[in-house]
């Protein structure tokens, strides 16, 4: 990231706004802006391909398995406003293989940490997760309130997008409907 053009933007744009980048409460504010981008776009620097993602035998398991609730944050590659929320992982491992629940936290944040869209971002995961762990079924469901529909437009506070991916046997019907129970709570 050039973080020399980062700072001059934002210099630009306190200007732009009618602000003035010289006042005391604002003289710092573009290099802070310029660190929160370089965490906050992570994602096109760092790759899912360099996460250690381990395999691991889980003896005689080819049920499914959930982790669900993981909080994410990311930022629409439109307006460049935070979208946040919860993920939702759902698979059956094949070959009784699957692999670290921290590991799908790190793929999450990963591609979470670049401009993005909530749809492509969960087919994203569950494409990588299909991938890396060729599951017998997977789901991914992530539920995110965006600012750009909270702060600006049609300004709804507490709207949440809801979006999914299916893969594999998550196809099926009742399976699918298995998963989004236990996601829901009630088995």
């Amino acid at each position: 990231m050039d973080r020399k053009k980062i700072i001059e933007g934002f210099r630009q744009v306190l200007e732009g706004i009618g602000d003035d980048p010289g006042r005391e409460g604002l003289v710092r504010t573009p290099e802070r802006l310029a660190d929160f981008y370089a965490e906050a776009f992570s994602g096109l620097v760092d790759t899912v391909d360099e996460i250690d993602f381990r395999l691991y035998n889980v003896v005689n398991h080819e049920e499914m398995i959930v982790v669900k609730d993981i909080t994410f944050f990311s930022l629409c590659e439109h307006h460049l406003l935070p979208f946040f929320g919860k993920a939702h992982f759902c698979s059956i491992p094949r070959n009784h293989r699957t692999t670290g629940f921290s590991t799908l936290t790190r793929v999450l944040d990963t591609l979470a940490r670049r401009p993005q869209i909530q749809e492509r971002l969960t087919g994203e995961i569950a494409d990588f997760l299909e991938k890396k762990l060729k599951p017998i079924a997977t789901l991914v469901v992530m539920e995110a309130e965006h600012l750009c529909m909270t702060m600006r437009g049609v300004k709804k506070p507490g709207s949440r997008t809801i979006t999914s991916a299916i893969r594999g046997g998550m196809r099926r019907d009742a399976t699918r409907a298995e998963a989004f129970a236990l996601i829901k709570g009630s088995p």
